[in-house]
């Protein structure tokens, strides 16, 4: 079985995927040409490089405009308001300023996720995707008041060991505020320098500042541990190009020192603010025997795609739960809906954040770049979870240690609570109350212990009823239903692309 798929190359972001070589839009009667170089893939068991490369694609098909003519009229009324700007504006303004103003304010309008990039954002884009980076180590939504919403800060980072959390929002940085000031450059910098930000943790709270000490971020978005004897831990951070293959080592380096004798993984995406799709993918297909991974729907076909699993599952069947939060994000979303809908692991946490859109990166050739919303992605049961989230099986709150200003703040910390937001086609589902992020080690703690508990194949297959859990002692009592039948070991080959649809702004 073969995964039929489509990626935008250089041009994505939030969840990923690739397209077809060399296309070109342009847009009549403002004589702009965009250069897109699109690649199409399919993952298939039969091909060891796991890569197919389709023909060449002279043109990308446009969708029929609700009016064929170009809006003249309010083109000349652009030129005229840009010509008054440039004449009588009381000091001299830039071409370059004055158009990107332009460009932004043609986004803006949009959704919180469409916007505009310079050439310094757009490489900075880049270096995410590879995992090292100078900053402090967050995901960051920027809002339409120029303020920073934090998504999720990233393992073992400057930001993450200072407490940022997601939901924060950075309403200055070195006491200057946003609104005056590009709100991104400012948190990336030399190794070893300082940066204040100015935080809100409470709609109503009193602004604090935090400094950050700046490093040389790696981040290794795989890791893994024994939680106990036969149960095995593994924590990604984000979906990066590699993160396919230190998904498939780390699982083999738990098999081996379980003795052959691995009872269960918990696999942990807390904060997890996205990333690569294929990424996303590949782990969802190693872990599944068969069935739809995720689905993406737009205006033209080249947004149209969708994964399919290759026989095998590398955990034999084994049992599996997924713990996330209000910082599982896009990609992180994709491979829950992914496990969830295929009955194939047990969700627990909170809320996810709700990003199900994706995203098209399209490179100009100045060096800047235009990110666009161009789909929705769907879960294999058809749901869309743009604006909504996923809700976990057995939903879990903060337990009250380091954690007890976390939940009841005021701020909301999904897709959903961003302004301008995309709308899903069905926000606000019954039962998604807790949108909390979950710290520590408890949840871990919880999550094993529901990972212990007795399950079938039969009751695998059915819907799970939502349960709410406030302790690790309640725990104990749901049941865990995530068994499959036994099946050969897969040896997925997982080759890095050469571009990506990703997630988000750069990470800072």
């Amino acid at each position: 079985m073969s995964v039929a798929s489509r990626i935008i190359r250089h041009c994505s972001v939030v969840p990923g995927a690739v397209f077809f070589p060399e296309c070109c839009m342009r847009v009549v009667g403002l004589s702009l040409a965009i250069s897109v170089v699109l690649l199409s893939f399919s993952l298939s068991a039969k091909n060891p490089s796991g890569v197919v490369m389709s023909p060449p694609v002279e043109e990308m098909e446009m969708p029929e405009s609700n009016d064929a003519n170009v809006p003249l009229d309010e083109i000349r009324r652009f030129v005229s308001v840009y010509n008054a700007i440039k004449q009588a504006y009381v000091d001299p303004v830039n071409d370059r300023k004055l158009m990107h103003s332009a460009v932004r304010g043609l986004l803006s309008d949009l959704d919180p996720h469409s916007t505009y990039f310079d050439k310094e954002d757009a490489d900075a884009f880049d270096e995410q995707t590879n995992g090292v980076y100078d900053g402090i180590g967050v995901e960051l939504q920027e809002q339409s008041d120029n303020t920073l919403k934090v998504i999720a800060p990233i393992d073992d980072t400057p930001a993450a060991r200072a407490g940022l959390r997601p939901g924060d929002l950075i309403v200055a940085i070195n006491g200057k505020p946003l609104a005056n000031v590009d709100a991104m450059k400012p948190l990336r910098g030399a190794p070893g320098s300082q940066v204040t930000l100015t935080i809100v943790r409470d709609k109503n709270g009193k602004p604090f500042d935090m400094t950050i000490k700046r490093e040389t971020i790696h981040i290794a978005s795989v890791r893994s541990r024994m939680l106990e004897p036969g149960y095995g831990y593994i924590r990604i951070s984000v979906f990066q190009a590699d993160t396919g293959n230190d998904f498939h080592k780390h699982l083999g380096q738990l098999k081996q020192q379980a003795g052959g004798k691995l009872r269960g993984l918990l696999l942990d995406l807390r904060s997890n603010p996205g990333g690569l799709l294929t990424a996303a993918v590949q782990v969802a297909d190693a872990l599944l025997d068969k069935g739809n991974i995720v689905s993406t729907r737009g205006r033209i076909s080249a947004s149209d795609t969708r994964f399919d699993a290759t026989p095998g599952d590398l955990l034999d069947g084994l049992p599996l739960v997924v713990l996330v939060d209000a910082g599982s994000a896009s990609a992180s979303e994709v491979l829950v809906g992914a496990l969830s809908d295929n009955h194939r692991a047990r969700v627990i946490g909170s809320c996810t954040f709700g990003k199900g859109s994706v995203q098209t990166l399209l490179p100009l050739d100045n060096g800047d770049s235009v990110k666009l919303t161009t789909a929705r992605y769907y879960t294999p049961s058809g749901r869309s979870i743009q604006a909504r989230g996923i809700v976990p099986d057995l939903l879990l709150k903060p337990d009250g240690v380091g954690a007890a200003d976390l939940s009841g703040s005021g701020i909301d910390r999904s897709e959903a609570g961003l302004p301008g937001h995309l709308r899903g086609t069905d926000e606000g589902v019954p039962g998604c109350t807790s949108s909390d992020p979950l710290p520590g080690d408890t949840p871990i703690m919880t999550a094993l212990l529901e990972l212990k508990q007795p399950g079938s194949a039969v009751q695998a297959k059915k819907a799970i009823p939502v349960k709410v859990v406030s302790d690790v002692k309640s725990a104990t009592k749901s049941p865990l239903s995530v068994f499959g039948k036994g099946r050969a070991v897969k040896r997925v080959p997982v080759v890095s692309p050469t571009s990506e649809q990703v997630d988000g702004q750069p990470s800072k």
